[in-house]
């Protein structure tokens, strides 16, 4: 395995009402270019927590920050999405613990990347203070953070397309893992949790109407790096995405592209017709590109109850 903070792998507990953010579709945040946009732009990165002593990040964060900081500029970003490990090896302790600034605030410092992070925990975040992370959102303009799985919905600018994003907390659902043991999520601490989440989700799967759907959390479905697929996602989520057409899954986890690499994020783009994906190594190279099509869904279907 890479050093942390290595990010990205991207293939596709209270009760959820207490979520801050409405279900209804919102409006992009009013920004000096918002009038001539016709497409949603954000990046997703994840396994980019730093180190838990001076100098509280690694090279391949700084690295992966400063590419990142430069692709918002150039190519353009409404929103970061944060897959998870935002803070090695043990999260954090409270809402005022200094990794916050040290690891977070004080190296995605670019213009470009002051926007909405909207951020899930991975498992080593749930080694410490999940809660506190969520805490933080109170303290911080751009750390959105409302709850442990929660609902992101998005109107495409000047089109009738829309984008929902159901960002889940796979930790919660499936286990925590051993990174250094090669351990495999062995099941919930709490299934009475996992079982509401997943029932969530599926209860949001089945009434999305959403031009593009997207489900984004930590551990991969598949994968073909070091931990390889998550037994619990294949068996329990994949059959959901598969079923309800979701667009494509986001996570972290494996510290990597997909690909023999250090360090990396992907750029997203969400027009009217389609969602382009790109992959971009922190040193500025891109390794892939793939455009995935809007949802061919039966909209005038009645939502299952």
């Amino acid at each position: 395995m890479a050093l942390p903070t290595s990010p990205l792998s991207i293939l596709l507990i209270a009760l959820p009402v207490i979520l801050c953010y409405p279900s209804s579709f919102m409006d992009l945040e009013d920004n000096a270019n918002a009038r001539n946009k016709s497409s949603i732009r954000f990046l997703a990165v994840g396994d980019w927590g730093g180190l838990p002593y001076p100098p509280y990040i690694t090279p391949i964060e700084k690295a992966t920050s400063r590419e990142m900081g430069k692709v918002a500029d150039q190519m353009g970003a409404d929103f970061v999405l944060a897959l998870g490990d935002n803070f090695y090896y043990k999260g954090v302790d409270s809402v005022n613990d200094p990794r916050f600034q040290d690891t977070f605030e004080h190296v995605f410092t670019a213009d470009s990347l002051n926007i909405p992070w909207y951020v899930v925990a991975g498992n080593h975040d749930h080694a410490g203070n999940v809660k506190a992370q969520i805490e933080y959102s109170r303290h911080s303009e751009r750390w959105r953070f409302p709850y442990y799985y929660y609902e992101l919905n998005f109107r495409v600018p000047r089109t009738d397309s829309t984008l929902t994003i159901l960002m889940v907390d796979t930790v919660l659902l499936c286990g925590n893992s051993d990174d250094y043991e090669d351990q495999k999520p062995r099941g919930p601490l709490n299934a009475v949790d996992a079982n509401r989440q997943l029932r969530w989700i599926q209860q949001r799967l089945e009434k999305s109407k959403a031009d593009f759907l997207l489900v984004a959390g930590h551990y991969p479905v598949w994968s073909v790096s070091e931990h390889g697929p998550t037994e619990c996602l294949l068996k329990r989520l994949r059959p959901l995405l598969v079923k309800h057409k979701a667009t494509a899954y986001l996570c972290g986890h494996d510290h990597n592209l997909q690909e023999s690499t250090m360090g990396g994020f992907a750029h997203v783009e969400v027009s009217k017709k389609q969602m382009d994906i790109t992959f971009i190594q922190a040193r500025g190279t891109s390794l892939y590109r793939t455009t995935l099509p809007r949802r061919d869904i039966d909209t005038s279907a009645t939502p299952a109850p």
